[in-house]
This record gives structure tokens, sequence and C-alpha cells, in this order.
């Protein structure tokens, strides 16, 4: 590869917008990169600087399509997504290609949806460069589950309802549903519960909670395609989330929410209020609550 296959940091830094303190992509790195969401504006400046600078792209099946054609021209785009049942490559091989072009001196992004340090094989990767003496480094991106919940208009915290959030994933590496999270502990113990990949297994897990001790009329909110111009959301119950889900057609990927916050949708659906939904101020109805208790 030639000099010019490999912009300087001058050349990225000269780009409209990019601060000049942005670090320089060195040849033979390679950068793991949350992608967040899905909404191409969520990417963070580190994210991309790296796919302006990078000379291969691998990224997975949540990445919008959109954000590669940020990538500098002339880049590698090499898919390495992987889906639940379906054919997908494997993560052995994937860490192996990450570690073969950057032993080829590439510049390698390694772009992941949400950030990948969550729920996001980030860290397996990682321990292989470290295992292969592959320098690398770690850019966060937005999670789904805070970011995708918020273009829903739910947060993952508000202090009139909770004080903790738990964040779990649907499926362990088998693809079941995780055996080892103590269910009952989580149903009692965490006030908001943000779970991402549990769509094919969301009845066991209601089940598991509503057991433990959830009430069945406790909100829920499931957020499909969280924050693309595709994005879905239902509101339902968790005793009837996956009747629900299915009458809907709501399908992965999703993020679901359980707990109270699901409720301020009602005053915080900022999308919804651009289609014209009217918002209301006490979505919770604490004011009529201190009004009947004075």
């Amino acid at each position: 590869m030639s000099a010019a296959d490999h912009p300087t940091p001058s050349d990225v830094r000269a780009s409209p917008g990019l601060p000049a303190s942005l670090p320089a992509f060195e040849p033979g790195w390679v950068w793991l990169t949350g992608a967040g969401p899905g909404d191409p504006g969520l990417l963070t400046l580190h994210a991309l600087n790296g796919l302006r600078q990078a000379d291969v792209v691998v990224y997975d099946a949540l990445v919008d399509e959109s954000i590669l054609e940020w990538a500098r021209p002339g880049a590698i785009r090499d898919y390495a997504g992987k889906r639940g049942g379906k054919p997908s490559p494997n993560q052995r091989d994937i860490t192996l290609k990450l570690i073969d072009y950057a032993r080829a001196g590439k510049r390698v992004l390694r772009l992941k949806g949400g950030d990948p340090f969550v729920f996001g094989r980030g860290g397996e990767e990682a321990l292989g460069l470290v295992s292969a003496g592959v320098p690398f480094r770690i850019v966060p991106g937005v999670t789904a589950g805070i970011g995708g919940l918020a273009y829903a208009g739910i947060p993952a915290t508000h202090r009139d309802c909770n004080q903790v959030v738990t964040f779990l994933t649907g499926h362990d590496h088998t693809g079941l549903m995780p055996g080892a999270i103590d269910w009952p502990s989580v149903a009692k113990g965490s006030q908001v519960i943000v779970m991402y990949m549990a769509m094919k297994h969301l009845a066991g897990i209601a089940g598991h909670l509503i057991e433990g001790g959830r009430s069945p009329d406790e909100p829920v909110g499931i957020v499909c395609n969280a924050s693309l111009p595709d994005q879905r959301v239902l509101e339902t119950t968790l005793g009837r989330c996956v009747e629900d889900a299915a009458d809907a057609n709501m399908a992965p990927p999703a993020v679901v929410c359980v707990g109270e916050v699901v409720r301020l949708r009602a005053g915080l659906d900022w999308l919804g209020a651009l289609g014209g939904r009217e918002l209301v101020s006490d979505p919770l109805g604490l004011a009529e609550k201190t009004r009947s208790s004075a």
C-alpha cells in the first residue's frame, strides 16, 4: 500500500468539523468502536475520526449503512454481522480477521452497533488482540438500552420512578435464555429492567419476572429499530407483552424496558410530538396524588 493510501493526521484533522486534538489512527492498530443504536447522528467524534482514517472497516449487522458512507474513499468494507438464528461468522474467525488485517499493516476499524462493551463481544475481541500482541483502542458508543429508549421517549432513570436500573441480555452464548441470571433477585431488586436481544425468549423472561413478584400490570415498552426512521414502539404490560408483541409484529432488533419509566413516554415522546402527538406534563399523575394527600 502506498503512502497515498494512508491519510496523515493532518489530512484527517483538516476535515470539516473535526477537532485538531483527535488522535491519529496508526497502521497495525485496531479500533473497537461503537456505532450507536442506528441514527448516524449518534456516532461519536472519535468514531467518525476512525472512519475517516481506517483502511478496513469490519462492521456488524446492526450498523446502519449510511454510517459506512463516512468511511474514507477506498477503505475495505468487510461485513461480519452476527444475527441470532441466521448463518453468521464465527466469533473466533472475526477476531482472527482483525488480527490478520492489523498484522498486514492496516488501520482496522471494528465497527459494532451500540457500545462494544455492552453485550457486544468487544471484550472478547480485545482480549484476542492482546493475546496476538495487536495494539487497540476502545471507542465507546451510545448503547441502545439508553439511547434507543431515549428516542422512544422512555428515560432509563427518573427520580420519581427508580434509583436502580438493570441491563440484561435475553440469551447467552448458546442462544438459550440465560441460566446464570438470578431471576427472583432481578425481579425483586431492580425497579427498571432493560433487556437486549430478549424477543426470542420474551415469554420465558416475562414468566420468570412475574413468578419473582413483578405485577402482570407493570408497564413494558418494546422499541424496534431504535433511533432509525422505521422505529416502532409498543406500550404494553408484563402480562400481555408476548401476545401484544406478536399481534403488532414487533421483531428484533429490539430493546425491551420493564418499569414505571415506560409511563413517562406520554410526556416525553419527543419524536411523536414532532408528528403531532400532544404530550402531557404529568404522565405519572403525581400532582393529583399530591393534591389528594394534602
